[in-house]
């Protein structure tokens, strides 16, 4: 079974794409469907959804925010109240034009994001400043018209959370908008074993209609960056479109300040590009939805008590496990579970009891150790988890570091990404023509502005038009 899953699965160094397609297949996460653009979310793939979900709803949880539900239907009337937001997503948009059997007086957007219903909701209820901060969220799925789709990495339609608040203070929003950034990077950083890098969007790649964005950059296996998550500063541009207005402390007329953030399925995407292999799916123990199987090589009583006796301590010590007991044959199921990418694999067999051992096997590595059937399963379990975890997180930085160049002028930029792409710092002047004039080396875009502490002084001229430097960005190539 081993040779004929590693048949299904392209290699990695041959061809990426049809790798990573392979791999989504193999593991069952996601599958093509009848719907142009649109995938069937299969249970493995949905189950990891809802672990990123438990983890970040918490997370909001403990920063107070609430979830909320708004419509999925946008009127059209609404959408045009804030020009840069439409202008921004029209390319993207599908209209509901028609009604049962009726053409509808007015044509309603299916919502590409919410922030238009948001601010229209928060005008009818926001009225004093005791009423603020209002710190809502909502998970739900949107629709953009893509022209190109792959699994999880960009489909028609998707599915996210959207965080909209609203506040008395710029302050107060600003501090918010950082925030929801580092609960992202965080995310990234403890469960997924990504090491993100944070900082600021430039005007040309910021939100429509955000006064800036926050983002988090990861980069692929193959050194092409994903935007992973973004957090947006709106100040009072939509609170004046939709006239968000609310007494003050001084008992004046004031417009609130708004921010948006958030993040996608696209996650899950950057889990298989980061961490996955020839083999198959690979997860960090911490957002895997199943940690650990216990394959039983043959159906005894010895073997079956050891079992379901391993199979009780770990779950009742909130370590996620099950036992495979389907009539596939052993070398299968081993094969399954490692193209699943279940983080531990313990296998029991009446030979090894005999010798009074048992066989784990991990995950990232595909290590095999031996065990006394007498040991703390639990402990070896959870020292084993945190260890993948760690060697997850220092093999994605070490090969992100790798593949993070350092460029002063077009030409090395250009020769940097023809031949191994990846992250490249270089200083610029703060003009869009040279973001334009540099997308033409195989569609480069600024990834992120660094914040101040991760500032480096590479060169005094920008890199591309030879003038003054502003400041040092991290450019790549972007799924």
């Amino acid at each position: 079974m081993n040779d004929i899953q590693n048949k299904a699965i392209t290699k990695r160094d041959v061809d990426f794409a049809k790798w990573y397609t392979d791999v989504v297949r193999a593991a069952r996460l996601a599958t093509y469907s009848n719907t142009k653009g649109c995938i069937v979310f299969e249970p493995n793939g949905y189950a990891i959804w809802e672990r990123m979900q438990s983890v970040l709803d918490n997370e909001f949880k403990k920063t107070g925010h609430q979830n909320v539900y708004m419509p999925l239907l946008i009127p059209e009337n609404l959408m045009n109240k804030e020009g840069e937001l439409v202008n921004g997503f029209a390319p993207e948009v599908a209209w509901v034009t028609v009604g049962g059997q009726k053409e509808l007086d007015e044509r309603l957007c299916i919502r590409p994001t919410s922030e238009t219903l948001f601010s229209d909701y928060y005008s009818t209820v926001v009225k004093s400043y005791r009423d603020l901060p209002k710190l809502y969220n909502q998970w739900c799925n949107v629709l953009r018209w893509e022209k190109e789709t792959r699994p999880f990495l960009r489909s028609r339609e998707f599915l996210w959370q959207e965080g909209h608040t609203v506040h008395e203070t710029k302050e107060e929003a600003e501090k918010e908008t950082l925030q929801m950034l580092n609960v992202y990077n965080d995310f990234f950083h403890n469960y997924l074993a990504i090491p993100s890098i944070v900082g600021k969007k430039t005007d040309k790649e910021k939100f429509a209609g955000a006064e800036y964005t926050y983002t988090v950059e990861s980069l692929m296996y193959n050194g092409v960056s994903l935007q992973s998550g973004t957090s947006h500063y709106f100040g009072q541009k939509f609170s004046r479109a939709y006239d968000i207005k609310f007494v003050n402390r001084e008992n004046k007329f004031d417009y609130a300040y708004q921010t948006s953030w958030g993040v996608t399925t696209r996650m899950i995407g950057a889990l298989i590009m980061v961490h996955s292999d020839d083999y198959g799916l690979v997860l960090p123990p911490k957002i895997a939805p199943r940690q650990v199987v216990i394959i039983p090589i043959k159906d005894t009583l010895e073997v079956n008590d050891l079992a379901n006796k391993y199979l009780d301590e770990l779950n009742r010590n909130n370590i996620i496990s099950y036992i495979d007991n389907t009539n596939k044959s052993a070398g299968f199921k081993f094969a399954e579970a490692e193209v699943n990418g279940i983080p531990v694999r313990i296998e029991i067999g009446p030979r090894d009891l005999e010798n009074g051992k048992v066989t784990i096997v991990r995950r990232d590595t595909r290590e095999k150790i031996e065990i006394d059937v007498n040991s703390d399963i639990v402990n070896i379990v959870n020292n084993l988890m945190n260890e993948i975890q760690d060697n997850l997180y220092n093999r994605a930085l070490e090969r992100r570091n790798k593949q993070t160049y350092v460029a002063h002028n077009l030409e090395e930029m250009t020769n940097i990404m023809n031949e191994h792409p990846g992250f490249i710092k270089a200083m610029w002047c703060g003009n869009h023509e040279c973001e334009t004039k540099i997308k033409e080396i195989k569609g480069t875009k600024s990834r992120c502005i660094p914040f101040d502490e991760e500032q480096e002084h590479i060169d005094d001229k920008c890199v591309c038009c030879g003038k003054p430097a502003k400041e040092m960005v991290i450019w790549g190539i972007q799924y």
